[in-house]
């Protein structure tokens, strides 16, 4: 489906855009740097005012950006705005429909502008999926009625390049389900996805690989497995008794002892954990420890922890959630 030799379906660099004038600018962004590659799903996370919107406009050719590039299948997304749109589909996350089409006329209408009219049993099929009744007029469709329009038009299009802008907005959890197995449709069948979301269990189901973007910048950018080893373990333990020199042990965050009901917390102190002195004590009924651990010393903790008359153990990698607040904890 994809031609060419160009390496990313989406490639933007240095973006900036600022709205209004002197003292009240928002720079909404800031030297921004993306690339989504052929048959990836790619996962844009960030809050309201983040820049994600802004992101997605100067990709769409909505907006002009002040600086930088941007460019969709190798070619300048602004200057051949009207090429390029004929082979992705975009769904917002408010949809506003012609009052006076039905549903089906609209799908028909935006398969006839992309000149691709897809396969009418892909249609179909997606219709009865999303329980959407095509012969219904705008003006009647619900908020999450509209969005299934979209959602089934990008669906059943025949493009390269699918960029999804909160797609779900409206939709009740039934319908998500149905969205997120769609999703992993394309994904199998390796067409591009760029999907903006602030559901993060669903950015976490799909992508490949996810940006976290910040203040109009990309804060950090990777598959969910290279952003995890960048974080620590979270890890939680009942032993018999707490390791000797427990207190000194390295690399470890956000400790939390309770002994018999009675709790020492410490606060995140870099390198070291400062808590209680507990090493090589522990009272009858054990200890109970939850903390977090930088990546190069759990397997230290779980030494040491093991030798202490282990009861349970956990330890889980962060996730997607707990990346994003991460960055916007400060």
């Amino acid at each position: 489906m994809y031609a060419g030799a160009v390496t990313d379906v989406i490639s933007l660099t240095g973006l900036v855009k600022t709205f209004g004038r002197g003292a009240g600018a928002t720079r909404a962004l800031d030297g921004l740097d993306l690339a989504v590659a052929p048959g990836e799903v790619h996962g844009l996370l960030g809050p309201n005012g983040a820049g994600k919107s802004t992101t997605l406009r100067v990709l769409l050719s909505l907006l002009r950006p002040d600086a930088g590039e941007a460019r969709l299948f190798g070619r300048d997304a602004w200057r051949d705005a009207v090429a390029l749109h004929r082979r992705l589909a975009y769904v917002p996350g408010d949809v506003a429909l012609w009052p006076d089409l039905s549903g089906g006329q609209v799908l028909a209408m935006l398969a006839k502008l992309r000149g691709r009219a897809g396969d009418p049993r892909r249609l179909a099929e997606l219709l009865d999926r999303f329980g959407l009744d095509p012969s219904k007029k705008g003006r009647a469709y619900s908020k999450g009625n509209r969005q299934k329009v979209m959602l089934v038009a990008a669906f059943a299009s025949d493009v390269e390049l699918l960029v999804l802008d909160e797609p779900t907005s409206g939709l009740d959890p039934l319908m998500e389900a149905e969205f997120r197995a769609c999703l992993t449709e394309e994904k199998e069948r390796g067409r591009t996805i760029l999907l903006s979301s602030h559901i993060l269990s669903e950015v976490e189901a799909v992508c490949d690989r996810v940006s976290i973007v910040r203040r109009g910048r990309v804060a950090e950018s990777g598959t969910l497995a290279e952003l995890r080893h960048l974080t620590r373990t979270l890890v939680s333990a009942e032993v018999e008794r707490l390791p000797d020199g427990f207190d000194r042990f390295p690399g470890l965050h956000e400790v939390r002892i309770t002994e018999l009901g009675r709790t020492a917390d410490t606060a995140d102190t870099g390198d070291t954990a400062d808590t209680a002195d507990t090493g090589g004590t522990g009272p009858a009924g054990g200890v109970r420890l939850e903390c977090t651990v930088d990546t190069e010393n759990l397997s230290k903790l779980m030494v040491a922890l093991g030798t202490e008359g282990v009861r349970s153990l956990t330890s889980r990698p962060p996730t997607l959630e707990e990346l994003f607040l991460r960055h916007y904890a400060a």
